[in-house]
């Protein structure tokens, strides 16, 4: 039977991370789209040479991989760039999961992605139920903060620029609470088991 595919989404600080980290203890396989991602940027061909045409050789240069701050100052204020480097990066992401999910399909009958942009960057249909992690804003913005050694104000413009959460929430099949307060394992478990009972007609969908 088909593994069911569920998208781990949140904005900046919700938490998702860690309710990745319990489902994998939970024996549930999923695909981190953020690190894939650096992974495929300094090792995929296509996105070497679609990256290079559109930033300047100079991104790769000396051999010493990705330039990581040339292609931050490059997209930095240029929602066009941010758009292009996606359109770029984004559709060799998704082919990687899918190969990664046909793998693990074969031992795991539940596996998620979890990806910050999991419904902009358009893979609503690679997965069969959206889970989002919800947490305040003031939650969002202190855990950041603290975990990024940002500053409030770079963190509060990181989370205007995602999509808000109140339409995350409307896209998202189950919501999960992480908010310091709220017991975080019920809730995972209780997810799990929906997705088992509701196997079938999700497979279907």
């Amino acid at each position: 039977m088909k593994a069911i595919r569920i998208g781990i989404t949140g904005g900046i600080g919700s938490g998702k991370s860690v309710v990745s980290r319990l489902l994998q203890t939970m024996n549930i396989p999923v695909y981190s789209s953020d690190e894939e991602a650096k992974r495929l940027m300094q090792a995929d061909a296509e996105i070497r040479a679609g990256l290079k045409a559109l930033v300047g050789e100079e991104l790769y240069g000396s051999g010493l991989g990705l330039n990581k701050a040339l292609l931050a100052s490059f997209m930095f204020g240029h929602a066009e760039r941010v758009a292009q480097v996606n359109a770029i990066v984004h559709p060799r992401v998704r082919d990687d999961f899918r190969r990664w999910a046909e793998r693990q399909a074969l031992f795991a009958p539940l596996l998620g992605i979890e990806s910050a942009i999991l419904l902009e960057a358009g893979f609503r249909d690679e997965v069969d139920a959206v889970v989002m992690v919800y947490a305040p804003e003031d939650v969002r913005i202190e855990r950041a903060t603290r975990r990024d050694a940002a500053s409030r104000e770079s963190i509060v413009k990181r989370i205007h620029s995602q999509m808000d959460d109140e339409e995350k929430r409307k896209q998202a099949d189950y919501v999960i609470v992480n908010d310091g307060e709220t017991p975080l394992i019920p809730q995972v478990l209780a997810l799990i088991a929906s997705l088992s009972k509701n196997i079938a007609y999700l497979c279907g969908r």
